[in-house]
């Protein structure tokens, strides 16, 4: 059991912080007059999209039933809320970022991460729930889709770190 979550807790952490470093490294460089080129609702917007359309390749994959849609809509919610979360804390932070000394810019990056275990330990709860209801067939899509989703993070990972090109098309952005 302990290692049937670990192998879907450790690929949607991973899916997460994915996903928050993208959401934070997305964010508009300052134009010369240091205003962002972008509205924090355009960017909030774009990471709400890319959520939107992680839940959907996920419903799909899974194929979702009706006598699943309970536990289905209370994960994808916990999607949307944690990414949400996120993207706020990311965005204050990076407000203020520049008027922090090395201490208090330590303890903003200690708060997010605080928040990063809070939001994964939520969705694993309701993934568990959802895993739970899932046929024997639909948990081993799930199970695959996982490991794939992992080693696909570790080959892009490795190639990022050696100068090399980022992971395939076929990798999905993920949260």
């Amino acid at each position: 059991m302990k290692q049937t979550i670990r192998n879907i807790a450790v690929p949607a952490l991973l899916s997460l912080a994915v996903l928050t470093t993208s959401a934070f490294a997305q964010q508009a460089p300052a134009s010369p007059s240091g205003s962002s080129m972008s509205t924090p609702k355009s960017h909030a917007q774009k990471h709400a999209d890319v959520v939107e359309e992680r839940i959907t390749e996920l419903h799909g994959q899974l194929n979702i039933t009706d006598q699943q849609t309970k536990q289905w809509d209370a994960f994808a919610q916990t999607m949307r809320d944690n990414a949400k979360k996120t993207d706020g804390a990311f965005r204050d932070r990076a407000s203020k970022l520049s008027s922090m000394n090395a201490d208090d810019a330590m303890k903003s990056y200690a708060a997010l991460a605080q928040q990063h275990a809070e939001n994964m330990q939520k969705l694993s709860s309701a993934f568990s729930d959802l895993y739970a209801v899932l046929s024997p067939e639909q948990k081993q899509v799930a199970d695959a889709m996982y490991r794939n989703e992992q080693a696909k993070k570790k080959a892009a990972h490795s190639s990022h770190k050696h100068g090399t090109s980022a992971a395939p098309a076929s990798a999905s952005s993920a949260s």
